[in-house]
C-alpha cells in the first residue's frame, strides 16, 4: 500500500466557508467559488480521516466547516442550492440534482459517522428534510445512486422505516432501468462518469434490504464495467472526450480521478456481498491508477493533492477539489479496509460533543 495522503492540499483550498472548488496547479482559484458537491465530498474525506488518523484535529475542523456548509445551502423544500460565489454568495435558486443527491451521501454518511452525537443530530434532521426530494431525483440516475448511498448508511444509524421506504423507491427505479443484456449490462445506453456509484448503490441497497435481485444486477453491471475498463492489469477509465455510448467506442482520454474512486467502491460493496478475493485485487488495481498505474505510466497524486485527468499528452496539472477528495478519498477507504477495520470503528462517539478536541 502507498503511504497514507496527508490533508495538506485540501487545507490549502478550504477557508472557513467550505473548500474552493479549482484550482490553477495547485494554487486555489478563488474566482471560482464553492459548490455543494465538493463541500459534501470533503466532509466524508475529512470524517474518514479522522478515523484513521484520530490524534489530529485537522479534519475535525475541516469537517465543522462543511457541515456548517451543507447546514446554510439547504433550502425550505430539502434541497440543496449547490454554487456560492467567493464572496458567500449563493448563486442559484437551487442546485443540480447530483447536488442533492450527494448531500444526501454526504448527511447519511455523517449520521453514520460523525464523531459526536450533536453532529450526528444536524446531520439526521437535514437528511430528513432532504428525504422531501426524493421523488425529484427519480429520472437522473447518478443522483439516485447518490442518494441510494445516503440511504444505505442511515439505515445503518437507524433502523427506520422511512428510510427503507425511500431507498426501496430509489433502488427499485434503479433496478427497472437496468438492461441484462449479455453485450451491454448497464443502467442506460450511455456510460459516462461516476460509472462504479450505479453498481455499486445497486449492490448497497440489495445488501441493505435483503434482495437478491438487486445484488446479483449490481454484481453483473460491475462485471460488465470491469470488461470495459480493466485492460491487461491496468485501469483505464471511460474518458469524458465523448464517453462510451451503446455500440459505438469508448473514450480513453480525459480520465477523470473521481472514476478511480468510484471504481473501488463498487468492488468493495461486490467484495461484501459475494467475498471474492478478486474484488479486493481490481479495487487495488483503481488504487494504483493514482500511483502511475495507468495508461501513460504517470502518477496523479502528488503530496495531498491530485491531478484533475489524464489527457492522452498527460495529466492536467491543474489540482482542483473533485480529483484531490477523489484520491484521498480512494485511498483512505482502502487504507480502512487493508486495516481489517469494521464499521463499528467509525461509530464510537467521543464526549467532546460540540465536535472540535480541545488542545
Amino acid at each position: 500500500m502507498p503511504a497514507l495522503p496527508k490533508l495538506d492540499h485540501v487545507l490549502a483550498l478550504s477557508d472557513d466557508v467550505g473548500i474552493i472548488q479549482h484550482a490553477t496547479e495547485s494554487v486555489p482559484n478563488r474566482s471560482t467559488g464553492y459548490c455543494t458537491d465538493d463541500v459534501a465530498r470533503a466532509f466524508m474525506v475529512a470524517l474518514m480521516y479522522d478515523r484513521l488518523v484520530p490524534e489530529q484535529n485537522e479534519a475535525i475542523h475541516l469537517a465543522a466547516t462543511y457541515l456548517a456548509f451543507l447546514h446554510d445551502a439547504q433550502l425550505r423544500d430539502g434541497r440543496f442550492h449547490n454554487f456560492m460565489s467567493y464572496s458567500r454568495t449563493w448563486l442559484d435558486d437551487v442546485g443540480t440534482h447530483d447536488s442533492v443527491g450527494r448531500a444526501m451521501w454526504a448527511l447519511g454518511y455523517g449520521m453514520r459517522y460523525a464523531p459526536t452525537q450533536a453532529w450526528r443530530r444536524v446531520c439526521r434532521d437535514h437528511f430528513n428534510r432532504a428525504l422531501g426530494a426524493v421523488d425529484w431525483l427519480l429520472e437522473h440516475h447518478h443522483a439516485q445512486a447518490y442518494a441510494v448511498l445516503g440511504l444505505t448508511h442511515a439505515c445503518v444509524a437507524e433502523d427506520n422505516g422511512t428510510y427503507r421506504r425511500a431507498l426501496g423507491a430509489l433502488a427499485a427505479r434503479l433496478h427497472e432501468i437496468y438492461l441484462p443484456d449479455p453485450q451491454w449490462t448497464w443502467f442506460e445506453d450511455e456510460m459516462t462518469y461516476d460509472n462504479g456509484r450505479l453498481p455499486e448503490a445497486m449492490v448497497r441497497a440489495g445488501i441493505t434490504l435483503h434482495k437478491s435481485a438487486y445484488v446479483e444486477a449490481g454484481i453483473a453491471a460491475l462485471d460488465f464495467l470491469e470488461s470495459v475498463t480493466i485492460e491487461d492489469g491496468i485501469f483505464v477509465p471511460i474518458g469524458n472526450e465523448g464517453w462510451y455510448r451503446r455500440g459505438g467506442t469508448r473514450a480513453r482520454y480525459a480520465q477523470q480521478p473521481l472514476e478511480a474512486f468510484a471504481m473501488i467502491d463498487a468492488e468493495l460493496a461486490a467484495f461484501d456481498a459475494d467475498g471474492r478475493p478478486e474484488r479486493l485485487a481490481a479495487a487495488d488495481l483503481a488504487l494504483a491508477w493514482y500511483e502511475g498505474k495507468n495508461s501513460l505510466y504517470v502518477p496523479m497524486g502528488v503530496g495531498g493533492g491530485c491531478y484533475d485527468g489524464l489527457e492522452s499528452t498527460g495529466p492536467n496539472r491543474n489540482m482542483g477539489a473533485e480529483s484531490t477528495l477523489a484520491r484521498l478519498a480512494g485511498a483512505y477507504t482502502m487504507a480502512e479496509c487493508r486495516r481489517g477495520r469494521n464499521a463499528s470503528h467509525g461509530e464510537v462517539l467521543r464526549d467532546d460533543d460540540p465536535g472540535v478536541r480541545s488542545t
